[in-house]
């Protein structure tokens, strides 16, 4: 703990920068893959430094005063974080926006946060993300990251918009020290909009303390050191990955590798090998159902040999975590992490200490699976509105069916239908532009409405058993949290994507995208032909859900399946930019096949 950097002394998020440097200059930052030079090379602290004093020599061109919200659309990368720092040092406001958004919601997020400088980086939203930000007044600049290449330059040519210029026209090659004009930890740092599951996005307003408290209360709980290494794969503009996968190594002098690409992401596990894993469980859920589809595939006594060290290696964690007996079957042990675990966890990298999972519940087989052959998964739980963790599990007390205790600072308590209430120093200013929706969640002693429906053990950890707006209340009055059902669904690998309906219904219904490369290995295993009757898929799909959602309640179960032909994205916007279902909009767009699911009852 001695190397940590505490949130009283850094004060404001710049300021932790400016520390680091001066703490450990020489140590690497970063690790990230030159495109032009084909390897992966390296950032120390004072390399990054002096990148950030040229970034803020561009801002300063710009007549940009303190306050004004400057908006970075960019995949994880080193620039990233110089632009984040360069504007804070000059009292600016950080914008993110997602890379893989739509052309419509960053307009209107331009627009309502009156975005003073955008710096983009993907070829193909230049287009749409300039023509569409046209009528936004306020917008003086758009930087484009790498217009090199022909699809770039031509977009330049095409636009023919003053605004536009390079990054390599843009930032200088050398400047003068860094600037921290501001030091009021208390200064709006950032604005995150949320991604507007039921509506346009509201504007998450976070001050540099916010982020800071958080960040130092997450090291507490799961103690991170100088010598970790993180594999940085999540968008910075997720909240999750921005406070605990780029503060909060800065607080305590990790190493951050940003991965290639998620398509890469599995060479680039071996290549970084790294200590710490963060993720959403939706990375679990595919190494899960890579393993399943593999052992499917092999003889009988691979996935029973698979089986056996995962009920021996959970319960030697149960035992360590003094919810177990001991058993004679632990001897056996060391042999079942070399012919098993070993395999997995080379995947991995080989080195990996502990992961970390939120954003999402995962569910509890496949953290099982993960603990069992060896790899402590620490599920946590946040939001946005709360910079965004609230509790995380611990290594020496780690419940998985729980996101564990709150961590140092932050208070939590069940309001009115068990709505997880939540205050500390990291909760949200409120929204941007928008003191309705704050006085909808925040209230006047500065508890944080969740709107998630939890419990809380006598220990202390919570329970997240549901969303007060997504609970389906069936017509017999009983209640249903989808999110459960649908992460049971989708263990099995044929499903890509699922959503359980039955709003005011006597039974409940799933649409569900079939994963195409599964189904076809299904098909041809047990004789399906091209023209199988919709009727026998059908009833081939409700026997697979049944099975995998058999551990709910009778009236829980799922009577109906309309298998839809095209995956949910996000730019047929069924999907947030965060991957969340847009529930609404889907309910919507297949409303003709829901009803014929419901016809006659």
């Amino acid at each position: 703990m001695e190397s940590i950097i505490s949130a009283e002394q850094a004060k404001t998020l710049d300021g932790l920068f400016a520390a680091r440097v001066r703490s450990t200059p020489q140590d690497v930052a970063y690790r990230y893959f030159n495109d032009q030079h084909d390897a992966w090379e390296t950032y120390t602290w004072e390399q990054m430094n002096t990148q950030i004093a040229c970034w803020q020599a561009a801002f300063e061109k710009e007549n940009l005063a303190p306050g004004d919200r400057v908006a970075i659309m960019m995949r994880n990368r080193p620039e990233w974080v110089m632009f984040d720092q360069a504007a804070m040092g000059l009292g600016l406001v950080v914008v993110p926006f997602y890379v893989e958004d739509r052309a419509d919601n960053i307009s209107y997020m331009l627009a309502d946060a009156g975005i003073r400088l955008l710096v983009l980086e993907k070829a193909e939203h230049w287009r749409d993300v300039c023509k569409a930000s046209n009528n936004v007044q306020s917008l003086q600049r758009i930087v484009l990251v790498d217009p090199s290449k022909t699809a770039e330059t031509d977009a330049l040519r095409e636009l023919n918009d003053p605004r536009l210029v390079a990054l390599k026209d843009w930032v200088p090659s050398g400047a003068a020290d860094v600037k921290h004009i501001n030091d009021d930890p208390y200064a709006l740092a950032t604005i995150i909009y949320t991604s507007g599951t039921t509506g346009r996005p509201k504007g998450v307003m976070l001050n540099h303390d916010n982020i800071l408290s958080n960040a130092f209360g997450g090291l507490q709980a799961v103690p991170v050191a100088s010598d970790d290494i993180l594999l940085s794969f999540l968008p910075l503009s997720h909240t999750f990955e921005r406070t605990v996968g780029y503060y909060l190594p800065i607080m305590c002098g990790a190493t951050v590798a940003y991965a290639r690409s998620i398509s890469q992401l599995q060479e680039d596990l071996l290549i970084i090998r790294p200590t710490i894993l963060i993720s959403v469980p939706r990375i679990y859920e595919r190494i899960y159902a890579g393993i399943r589809a593999k052992l499917a595939e092999g003889p009988q006594f691979a996935r029973w040999l698979f089986e056996f060290a995962v009920d021996v290696g959970y319960s030697r964690f149960e035992y360590r975590q003094r919810r177990g007996p001991w058993k004679p079957a632990f001897l056996l042990w060391p042999v079942l992490a070399r012919l098993v675990a070993a395999k997995l966890l080379d995947k991995l990298g080989g080195r990996l200490r502990h992961a970390m999972s939120g954003g999402a519940a995962l569910s509890a087989e496949i953290s099982r699976v993960f603990i069992g052959l060896g790899l402590p998964i620490l599920q946590g739980y946040g939001m946005t509105e709360s910079s965004p963790t609230v509790c995380v599990n611990r290594h020496d007390d780690n419940v998985p069916s729980s996101v564990g205790l709150p961590i140092p600072g932050v208070d939590v308590k069940l309001g009115e239908h068990n709505a997880l209430l939540i205050r500390g120093p990291n909760v949200m200013m409120g929204y941007w532009n928008n003191p309705e929706a704050t006085r909808a969640v925040l209230s006047n002693d500065g508890w944080l409405n969740s709107g998630d429906v939890a419990s809380i053990d006598a220990q202390g950890h919570v329970t997240i058993t549901g969303r007060l707006k997504d609970i389906i209340v069936l017509s017999t009055g009983e209640k249903v949290p989808p999110g459960d059902m649908e992460a049971a669904i989708l263990r099995d690998t044929v499903f890509e994507q699922a959503m359980v309906i039955g709003e005011s219904r006597s039974y409940l219904s799933a649409l569900v995208v079939l994963s195409a490369s599964h189904w076809q290995k299904y098909a041809q295993a047990h004789g399906l032909d091209a023209h199988v009757r919709d009727e026998t898929i059908e009833e081939i799909l409700l026997d697979k859900i049944t099975h995998e959602t058999r551990e709910f309640p009778g009236y829980a179960r799922i009577r109906k399946v309309a298998v839809i032909p095209e995956p949910w994205t996000v730019d047929n916007e069924m999907l947030t930019p965060t991957l969340k279902l847009r529930r609404s909009r889907i309910l919507e767009r297949y409303k003709n096949e829901i009803e014929q699911l419901y016809a006659g009852h």
